[in-house]
């Protein structure tokens, strides 16, 4: 993170450099000319050397996610409930009380996983399915119920 704050810096300060035509600094040094004026592009550059420009390490920064969320509710032509789902689930990994966390686990499984199981258009592995239902069967909500995969631990 500080090798990009090092960059953005640094793009600032020669853009600062070539605006101020006024001052004896900038006229005495060399005038520097970037190939591509625009942060974006130098961070897209910075950033694919590095090897970061990938959905996950998008999405997984508050920026990325708040990006692609406005892009789901206002740019998308189909809506993405999915989002809701997700915002859901974030929302139930933050709480501390054991009683909220049954309560908003429960709220979730009905009214997304439950839903779409019924309705059959689902994209749940049955494993993850099975267990969810397993740990609210049990009365158990860990804060990673909702994770899938090998990193799953029983955090409760």
């Amino acid at each position: 993170m500080a090798d990009l704050e090092a960059v953005l810096a640094d793009v600032s300060y020669l853009m600062a450099m070539e605006n101020s035509k006024d001052t004896p600094a900038a006229r005495a040094s060399k005038k520097i000319v970037l190939p591509d004026p625009s942060v974006k592009s130098v961070m897209h550059k910075y950033l694919e050397k590095k090897k970061e420009v990938t959905f996950d390490k998008i999405f997984n920064q508050m920026f990325g996610y708040l990006l692609f969320k406005d892009f789901c509710e206002n740019v998308a032509e189909e809506p993405v409930p999915q989002l809701r789902f997700y915002e859901e689930i974030k929302a139930y990994e933050k709480l501390e009380c054991p009683e909220e966390r049954k309560k908003l686990a429960k709220e979730i499984y009905d009214n997304f996983i439950m839903k779409e199981l019924l309705s059959h258009t689902h994209e749940y592995s049955m494993e993850a399915v099975s267990t969810v239902q397993d740990y609210l069967i049990k009365n158990e909500v860990p804060v990673n119920l909702f994770e899938v995969g090998p990193s799953r631990s029983d955090i409760a």
